[in-house]
């Protein structure tokens, strides 16, 4: 691994830094802030990347970009992770959602599309996830049937990030149920505030209301809204989860550093809690698998630089850095005895970051793609280890047993 940038990165690091300094927003208590304002925010500082191309930096420039390498994108985003900006709006649209119509959608729908998106004008979600059908997303059930030119959907979504206030979604439904599960699927891009489509926000125990449930009664979508062909929706599929996969490949919450630092101010019946040989070997263990991932990623980064395509370094790292997180947060609650339940940030230790940690850490668990699905992908495609066995393989669909 190179751990040094090259002259060219070195200069366009400097390029990137200089630019934050002159236009990124000044530090605001985003925390204090309700979501239509951190929308508002989002929308004006997406603009004004989007204005210098410094958003979608690998998308051809007719498209919004500027034909970027992938380590150039890695360093705008190490830079823009230095300042105090909104973050979170437009992840999936333009992480997941957009670059799949990009890849199948015809070249009408891309120019209608993909500029406004990078442009932070509309906001695209994701809806794969059913009540019946979360880590095998190919059990779904949601139902298109074709009707002329259009095609009726009826069914349900749930664990919908951003739906409600997101304009256009990609949507995953079975439009053939005679055949095995991941062959009689279809993916369509919709309108979110079409008639037919019920946003409904889950109240989450972390207080906010991110995720949503979706339902579809007789929505009408025309076939121009097919992307990729009558079922083709799990290869249309599969470019979306892997994109998904990288993207929530490094999460974000308190270290062990943060944690030291709490152990440090915080005295126990047994004295001060950095002293507590228990506390110190668990510290230890989240150091070695923090550089672990670290080195990972400067692995994923070297390859990037040298234009070749990273390996399975993204579904490793998710598995780790959920688990330490989850980890991590437990033990701050358990240190911080009876102040562990003071979630208001102006008083409770380190601004509540450990309590917001906590109640988040064990979705990041099942975002894109559950420990399980991951351990079995790195052990399959990895490590060549014998596959699953699957007694649902060549069974069609409709003969499927529901458990009813």
């Amino acid at each position: 691994m190179d751990f040094n940038d090259s002259p060219e990165e070195a200069a366009f690091r400097i390029e990137v830094r200089t630019w934050l300094e002159a236009n990124a927003p000044k530090k605001v208590d985003t925390k204090k802030m309700s979501e239509p304002e951190l929308l508002k925010l989002a929308k004006a500082w997406q603009a004004t990347k989007a204005a210098a191309r410094f958003t979608c930096m690998t998308w051809p420039e007719a498209l919004g970009g500027r034909g970027a390498t992938p380590i150039q994108n890695v360093i705008y985003n190490q830079e823009e992770s230095k300042f105090d900006v909104p973050r979170g709006f437009f992840d999936i649209g333009l992480g997941m959602c957009v670059p799949t119509v990009m890849a199948f959608a015809n070249d009408e729908t891309k120019q209608r599309f993909v500029a406004p998106a990078v442009r932070g004008e509309e906001i695209w979600c994701q809806l794969f996830s059913e009540p019946s059908a979360g880590s095998d997303v190919a059990g779904l059930r949601t139902r298109a049937v074709k009707d002329g030119d259009d095609w009726v959907i009826n069914g349900q979504k749930v664990w919908t990030s951003g739906a409600h206030y997101c304009d256009f979604g990609i949507l995953l439904v079975r439009t053939n149920p005679d055949v095995p599960k991941h062959k009689g699927l279809t993916m369509f891009w919709i309108d979110m505030k079409a008639p037919g489509v019920e946003v409904r926000p889950i109240h989450q125990m972390s207080g906010g209301s991110n995720f949503n449930e979706v339902y579809f009664t007789d929505l009408r979508v025309s076939d121009s809204q097919r992307l990729g062909a009558v079922g083709d929706g799990w290869k249309v599929a599969l470019v979306t989860l892997m994109n998904e996969r990288l993207a929530v490949g490094g999460s974000t919450g308190p270290n062990y550093g943060e944690i030291m630092d709490l152990a440090r101010s915080t005295v126990t019946e047994d004295g001060n809690a950095l002293s507590n040989d228990a506390f110190r070997e668990k510290l230890a263990d989240w150091y070695v698998q923090a550089e672990g991932l670290k080195l990972t990623r400067f692995r994923t980064m070297t390859a990037l630089s040298r234009g070749q395509t990273p390996g399975p370094e993204s579904s490793i790292g998710k598995i780790i850095s959920a688990n330490q997180l989850q980890d991590l947060s437990n033990a701050a609650m358990e240190m911080e005895d009876q102040f562990g339940i003071i979630t208001d940030t102006a008083i409770a230790p380190m601004e509540a970051a450990f309590q917001q940690s906590l109640m988040w850490a064990p979705g990041l668990r099942i975002a894109g793609g559950t420990d399980e699905i991951l351990k079995n992908i790195i052990a399959e495609r990895v490590l060549g280890l014998p596959g699953d066995v699957r007694v649902d393989k060549d069974v069609a669909f409709k003969d499927m047993p529901t458990g009813r």
